[in-house]
């Protein structure tokens, strides 16, 4: 009998045991819940500002585009393919039919560039091209397929080659061959999320 009181209250104690700890860690779940700390967080995710200043990424004919106080709309979209890796790249023009092409990708950042056409710059194919008082190191090169969307003065379809190039303080020179024409030169600036804001048009 003795022995069997000794088990008993030993199997009790266990239960008891165990209970304290299921207990425990069901009020620390509970606590990650609440606080929103169950899943990792990106801190640096553009969530809260596509939905304060639109999302970039949703580009489309007809949106407007705001550009460090300047006013743009977005005239066609071209959507472009490369082994699998895609970006977009938006032709809009101002009130004064200043136009200018902004690039939108992810890599895995939220990248935007803005591009405006350039004369004299020569062609690519050189490891560093002098252009405007400024040396261009060579950067990026490729070919990739595009999608036009509604009016970007290109076919429906194609191929583009490219060719990117950086300067020491950041300023860019890219150039883009569209099928079998001549290569065109845009210079570029890199833009901060906060330089970028968006209305979109209802669909």
């Amino acid at each position: 009998m003795v022995v069997l009181l000794v088990v008993l209250v030993v199997l009790l104690v266990v239960v008891a045991a165990v209970a304290v700890v299921l207990g425990v860690r069901a009020r620390n779940a509970a606590r990650q819940g609440e606080s929103g700390a169950g899943a990792p967080q990106d801190p640096f995710g553009t969530g809260d500002q596509d939905s304060l200043r639109g999302d970039p990424r949703a580009l489309k004919a007809g949106d407007i585009v705001e550009i460090r106080s300047t006013t743009y709309t977005v005239r066609g979209s071209l959507r472009l393919d490369e082994g699998g890796w895609s970006w977009s790249e938006h032709l809009l023009d101002d009130s004064q039919g200043t136009q200018v092409w902004l690039a939108v990708e992810e890599d895995p950042d939220l990248i935007l560039t803005m591009w405006t056409p350039v004369t004299g710059a020569g062609a690519p194919g050189e490891k560093a091209v002098e252009f405007d008082g400024r040396t261009y190191r060579s950067g990026e090169s490729g070919s990739a397929n595009f999608r036009s969307e509604a009016t970007t003065g290109l076919d429906d379809a194609g191929t583009v080659r490219y060719h990117d190039y950086e300067s020491s303080d950041g300023a860019l020179l890219g150039f883009e061959s569209y099928g079998e024409a001549a290569w065109e030169a845009t210079a570029g600036e890199k833009l901060g999320r906060y330089d970028v804001l968006i209305y979109p048009t209802a669909d």
